[in-house]
This record gives C-alpha cells, structure tokens and sequence, in this order.
C-alpha cells in the first residue's frame, strides 16, 4: 500500500487533472495531457491542502509517510457527505488506495458530458427551462413505441437503437412508453398523480417539475409503465444487459430510502458506458449512489 505523501501526491494530481479536464470540456477543449497536469501541481497544491485541512484538521507540515490514517479519514469524510454506505465506502477506498483504477475511471467519466452525470433528483433541481438542444424524435422499428411524439438527446436515441438491437437478437422486443418530458409537461403529470392519488403517493413515483430525470432527455420508460414490467422478459433481459450500452436503472427495488422514489423496474437512465461501467463496479450497480459521489468530489475538488 502506499504511503500517505505517496497518496497524497496522487491525490493532486488527480485533483488537477479533475479541475483541468473541466475546464478543457467547458470550453469544449480536448483535455490536457498526464504531464500538463503535473506541471501545475505547485498552483493548486493550497487549495488542496485547504481541502484536506478541512477533512482532517492537518497542515501540510503535519504530513508524514505514517499519515495512511489521514488518508482513511479523507475518503470517510467524502463518502459520508455523499451518503455513501459504511459497506461500499471501505472497498472502493481499499481500491483506491492500491490502484489508479478507481481514480482513472472516475476521470474518464469526468470528460463527459456533465448532464451524463448529473444528480437529478428531489434535492437538486436542473435550471429553471432547461431543455436538451439535441432532441431528436424515437422512430418505431427495431423498438416499439406506445405514445406518439417521443424524443430523446441523439446520444441516448443510439444507445437505444444499439441495446435495441442486441435484445432484438435474442428475441426480446423492447418498448418505450416515455421518454423526454419538459418541465411544463412533467408539472402536468406531477398534478396529475397528486389529484389521483393525493400528495404522499404521488411523492414516492412522480417527481415535480426541474427535479425529473426525463427532462436531461436521457430516460426512458420501457412498457408497461407499471410494476407488471418486471415480470416481463424485456425486464430480465435489460438488467443484465443494459450497462452494456451505457443504461442503468435509476430506481431498484428496496431503495426508496436513497433515491426518493418507490421501485421503477421500468425506468432507465442512459449515462454512458463509462459512468455504467463505474456505478456497476464501484458502487453496488446504485445509480444514485454513484451521482451523489460525483457531485461531493466536484465541489470539494474545484
């Protein structure tokens, strides 16, 4: 295992390279290479060292190769403001601290798109009328469609077609029910579920307007839209295959705790190979686990 200051150079440099490689997709730049990130360690070396006094209470003169218990206390600290479970924390910072896996992963996930990895959910809203400039509008074919008008981001529409595909081939037919909804849309369907079913009910399955994943343009509903969806092939076929192509399942049985919201085994999130990939390894295959460390390490990394 390495040392303290080993991990803790590593630690920066990871930090800058986080930094960097935001920066290079704000300004839609390619990102910056290993050796360019290096070289500025010394300009952020503070700000991390701000950070770490603020986890751990220790000055940079106080880290010495016997700091592996600060190290630990690093990744407590980060994993408990992201919610992340005592049972998930410890192994990914076991792998994190024996190998670059977990970190370079993370980065790669980092050079995405910043909506593939963005924490939707009922304590952080998207801005007031967002609305994907890419939508384009499913066509039924290799999958079906039960509703008329049905869009996503043109990202998301290939994965479709792709996993679409692949399932096609194994005899199942998949089909979306819903897909992109605007914040005026989903305003609609909110009332609507409230009027049926009152407030509390509506809560655990139906999120207001700015606080709905479908709005990102990346979710799809497969049909039925209801919980007769699990027992169903394209159900069984989807959660074994999906992360393949880069979908993963926003809400699973027994975490209404974690996510918000009740049981949805029909409703899945596109994010990338990448980030499906890191959320299947790292984090137990939980979605909101997985976009709630994203945005913990972000903020404390900027």
């Amino acid at each position: 295992m390495k040392t303290a200051i080993g991990v803790l150079v590593f630690f920066i440099t990871v930090c800058a390279f986080s930094s960097c490689l935001r920066t290079g997709t704000q300004n839609n730049q390619s990102p910056p290479s290993q050796e360019q990130s290096e070289a500025d360690l010394p300009d952020l070396a503070d700000t991390i060292a701000r950070f770490f006094r603020g986890t751990a209470g220790l000055t940079p003169a106080e880290f010495s190769p016997d700091r592996e218990a600060f190290v630990e206390d690093f990744w407590r600290w980060i994993f408990g403001e992201a919610g992340i479970p005592e049972r998930i924390a410890r192994r990914v910072a076991v792998s994190a601290l024996e190998s670059p896996a977990f970190i370079m992963e993370l980065l790669e996930v980092l050079q995405q798109d910043p909506h593939i990895y963005c924490l939707v959910d009922k304590q952080h809203a998207l801005p007031d009328a967002y609305e994907p400039d890419d939508l384009v509008p499913l066509t039924a074919g290799i999958y079906r469609l039960s509703g008329d008008g049905l869009m996503l981001r043109g990202i998301a529409a290939e994965a479709l077609t792709e996993m679409a595909a692949a399932a096609a081939a194994e005899g199942i037919v998949l089909t979306a029910g819903s897909a992109y909804r605007s914040a005026a849309y989903q305003a609609e369907v909110y009332e609507r579920e409230v009027r049926t079913y009152g407030r509390e009910a509506a809560d655990r399955e139906s999120a207001q307007p700015g606080k709905s994943q479908h709005q990102l343009g990346l979710v799809v509903d497969f049909s039925p839209i209801d919980d007769a969806f699990a027992r169903t092939p394209a159900s069984d076929w989807l959660l074994r295959n999906a992360a393949r192509f880069g979908w993963s399942l926003s809400y699973p049985d027994g975490y209404e705790h974690v996510t918000g919201y009740r049981w949805e085994s029909w409703h899945y999130r596109y994010v990338g190979r990448e980030l499906a990939a890191f959320i299947n390894n790292y984090f137990g295959g939980i979605q909101q686990y997985a976009l709630q460390f994203i945005l913990v390490w972000q903020e404390q990394a900027e």
